[in-house]
């Protein structure tokens, strides 16, 4: 998008809103903000379509901070109590430690000894870990794969 610096040589347009196509991203002193129209929503049970407006932030953060926040929208989302995210967290500090393939790591081992998960302390009792491991794999995040195993749900993954 040009930046305006005369407001009496705006270039006009009297026929056509320029914004309603536009998905030029606007440069923000943290990013990115992109702004669009769709109207890809389906309602499943009359097959009305729907449309939504858009608005999609970029913004450069350091991992450590990425994977708060994802861990934190994932919380609310799925509704995880304390030890559950607890749990969640080192599962996906685990899991990025894993030999990617095609972007993702299928499958991560969990293995609770030393008073630790794979060996590390990890603030928590095994009674603990048990509890949050079993909310993890009620909701989903992982799939028992092999003793002490776990396919991992590539949508929550990646």
């Amino acid at each position: 998008m040009e930046k305006i610096t005369n407001l009496k040589k705006l270039k006009l347009s009297p026929k056509v809103n320029p914004l309603i196509e536009s998905s030029t991203p606007i440069k923000t002193k943290n990013g990115l903000v992109a702004t669009k129209m769709g109207n890809d929503l389906l309602d499943p049970e009359t097959g009305e379509q729907h449309t939504h407006a858009l608005i999609h932030t970029i913004k450069t953060i350091d991992d450590a901070n990425f994977v708060k926040v994802f861990a934190e929208g994932v919380k609310k989302a799925f509704e995880l109590n304390r030890t559950e995210m607890r749990v969640f967290q080192k599962v996906l500090e685990i899991y990025e430690k894993e030999k990617m393939t095609g972007g993702y790591a299928d499958s991560i081992t969990l293995c609770w000894f030393d008073d630790g998960l794979n060996g590390e302390k990890i603030g928590m009792s095994d009674r603990t870990f048990q509890n949050g491991l079993k909310g993890l794999l009620n909701k989903g995040f992982l799939s028992p794969k092999l003793r002490d195993q776990f396919w991992v749900n590539p949508s929550l993954f990646f």
